[in-house]
């Protein structure tokens, strides 16, 4: 039987560039095979109509401008925050990863994909994650839900018989919280990774030796955040990506 397909969509925001950058290189850093690397760019879906969820812009406690999701009456930290699951939608077929666009891989992810079972219709990092109110990165309002991060680093089986539940219509109907909590899958169909593969700055044990590093709550180009765990690291990755190719 032929292997299955892989791919990796990373969300882009517009405001997190350059952590963008750091995560797509370091992507493409350690895979020993070649698997496509794709930018999830909000507009670009919406201008293929797939995205159709309403957005307003409001001010935040910070008095910053913040985007609001009409349909969950909440804030939306990134672009990429309810476009996530177009992913299968994309990718059509096999296995499809999509991952914040904040992290620094420090692994190879292709043996990641090697290690997963068809049963399964996604795969992620369960996280109890239930950070305290306030605001994170560039003045964003912090969010809690059920399954807090479990979708920044989730891998689709896009030909799992389950997955054909979260419809167009879902996805662009559906509360955020909803969707973010894998509101269309039984329990029995989510495969955990362990969680060196999306190590949270600040909330996962210090002890793992990350594979993947998340900077959740800001990457260390942003005020408040230049001494993070890992920010050294960081700016190596962008230093080598602006220098481009040898």
């Amino acid at each position: 039987m032929a292997s299955k397909k892989h791919s990796i969509y990373v969300g882009f925001d517009p405001r997190e560039a350059a952590a963008f950058n750091v995560t797509r290189s370091t992507l493409d850093r350690y895979l020993m095979r070649r698997i496509p690397i794709y930018g999830l760019i909000l507009q670009d879906l919406i201008d293929a109509g797939l995205y159709r969820r309403p957005i307003e812009y409001r001010k935040s406690a910070a008095d910053k401008p913040i985007m609001w999701d009409v349909l969950s009456d909440a804030p939306m930290s990134t672009q990429h925050a309810n476009a996530r699951f177009l992913v299968p939608h994309l990718a059509k077929e096999g296995w499809a990863l999509f991952c914040d666009g904040d992290m620094l891989f420090r692994d190879n992810v292709a043996r990641l994909f090697d290690t997963l079972d068809d049963a399964k219709a996604v795969y992620c990092v369960q996280h109890k994650h239930a950070p305290k109110p306030g605001l994170k990165m560039d003045g964003q309002e912090q969010t809690r839900y059920r399954r807090k991060n479990w979708t920044s680093f989730i891998i689709f089986n896009c030909d799992h018989v389950a997955n054909n539940s979260l419809t167009l219509d879902l996805i662009n109907t559906a509360p955020g919280r909803d969707l973010h909590a894998l509101c269309w899958l039984a329990d029995t169909d989510i495969g955990e990774i362990g969680p060196e593969w999306n190590w949270l700055v600040g909330h996962s044990d210090p002890e793992i030796d990350p594979k993947n590093v998340h900077f959740t709550e800001g990457p260390p180009d942003m005020a408040g955040y230049e001494s993070v765990p890992f920010a050294d690291e960081w700016r190596d990755a962008l230093h080598d990506h602006a220098r481009g190719p040898i």
